[in-house]
């Protein structure tokens, strides 16, 4: 977690330093990116200050232990100049108590649950089985999804205009193509091919409608296997054991007696999630998901390959290593899911410049989605009182969607902003996120 945030944010040109215990990672992780690194434990005043806690602008405590991450933001409160703070929390018994973090609490500017925000995304794409990728904008009155396009399929061959007619009220829009990777630059005759990645954004209520008509509303996942009872595992049996049916296969013995005592509707089995026999004997054949969230990405992609080959019908795959992916075509895994990815959105909102609600990392953290918010600026680079086409945002930023007053309005070429609106923006490479950041800054 720490050296995918390093590196993201190394590469947008901040000066960077990180803490870590272990010599021997900080230095893998310093040729690979250019920052400063400290070995030290990154709680005690001495190695905060060695890596100049005084002039920090932002600490972000994202060690795998709840505490050190706590009492760092704790320590810098007490003894510094208060640099804003993010903490990552894992521990379910901490996050069902918000007040913790109140102002009387643990001085914590930001709480991140990396495993929380993952299980979400996993349950967004249980929700809608046909996407590659889905995620909230203005508190769930938008969704950007994106869908893989199959040989023969509704949107194979068909031109941006087309669908601009087929979608012609203005709230739904095609945000991004990708193809092989790579992003196209989005114009009505652009011709959408086999096996490109479409990002769509529409309001909430509008997606099942969509993918209706791109025939990818695919039937509910109802019957699901999980294997790996770690965090992420529990949270989404937790999440889905009420309208789901629900198995756990973990390992370890005592990790699979404390959540089987935990969760109230979902049988945990002991066992091997790579056990052909063990999967065989739990019907994998009519098992709408197996979920391999491990933490061991290779157990995740054998086990997953191997349930989709004795026929479960969807298989989702955790991966922390990025570069694992590309391990994937062939093996039959339908969505890999990267946490690093899925997390690294929720930091990036609080170090972009501007007033940004939300952000997403995409395209493994190439692109990036993010929802901003209009204001006067004193009349300085500011939106407001001018149409869309007065912006001038450079060729790769896509206005996907518009939401005044809690509702979501078309947008069109001559649509004035008005003060406080929220803007969901597109852009196909991270280094223009910069042009938003200008026009979208209060002073």
């Amino acid at each position: 977690m720490g050296s995918s945030v390093a590196e993201a944010l190394a590469s947008e040109e901040n000066d960077i330093v990180v803490i870590d215990f272990k010599p021997e990672l900080l230095e893998a992780l310093k040729e690979r990116v250019d920052i400063a690194t400290v070995t030290g434990n990154a709680a005690h005043p001495s190695v905060l200050e060695q890596a100049g806690v005084d002039t920090a602008d932002i600490v972000i405590a994202v060690t795998d232990r709840d505490e050190t991450n706590m009492l760092a933001c704790l320590i810098i409160n007490t003894l510094y100049n208060r640099p804003k703070t993010i903490a990552r929390v894992r521990a379910i018994d901490y996050l069902t108590h918000p007040h913790l973090f109140s102002p009387t609490g643990i001085p914590v500017d930001f709480v991140i649950s990396p495993e929380q925000i993952v299980m979400e995304s996993i349950r967004n794409l249980i929700e809608f089985p046909g996407v590659l990728h889905i995620s909230d904008f203005a508190g769930g009155l938008v969704r950007l999804f994106s869908v893989k396009v199959v040989a023969s399929g509704f949107l194979t061959g068909k031109k941006i205009n087309a669908l601009k007619e087929r979608f012609s009220n203005g709230k739904i829009r095609i945000a991004a193509i990708f193809r092989q990777g790579k992003p196209l630059v989005i114009n009505g005759e652009a011709m959408i091919e086999t096996d490109d990645e479409v990002f769509f954004v529409a309001p909430r209520k509008e997606v099942r409608r969509v993918l209706k008509e791109l025939n990818k509303l695919e039937p509910p996942l109802k019957r699901i296997i999980i294997a790996g009872g770690g965090h992420i595992g529990k949270r989404l049996a937790l999440a889905l054991e009420k309208d789901h049916q629900i198995k756990i296969i973990e390992k370890d013995s005592r990790r699979a007696k404390k959540i089987a005592n935990e969760l109230s509707n979902t049988t945990v089995l002991l066992g091997d999630c790579a056990d052909e026999a063990l999967l065989i004997e739990e019907s994998i054949e009519s098992t709408d998901l197996f979920c391999a969230i491990t933490n061991n990405d290779g157990v995740n992609i054998i086990s997953a390959s191997l349930a989709k080959s004795l026929g479960a019908r969807k298989t989702i795959c955790l991966l922390n290593h990025i570069s694992y992916s590309k391990l994937l075509p062939g093996t039959g895994i339908d969505v890999a899911v990267l946490p690093n990815q899925e997390t690294l959105g929720s930091i990036l909102k609080h170090v972009r410049r501007g007033d940004v609600a939300q952000v997403s990392s995409l395209c493994g953290g190439t692109a990036e989605a993010i929802e901003a918010i209009a204001h006067h600026n004193n009349g300085v680079n500011s939106v407001v009182g001018r149409p869309v086409n007065s912006i001038n945002l450079p060729e790769g930023i896509v206005m996907g969607a518009l939401i005044r007053k809690q509702q979501v309005i078309s947008v069109h070429h001559d649509t004035v902003f008005e003060e406080n609106d929220h803007v969901v923006m597109f852009a196909i490479d991270k280094k223009l996120v910069s042009s938003i950041e200008k026009v979208f800054q209060p002073i």
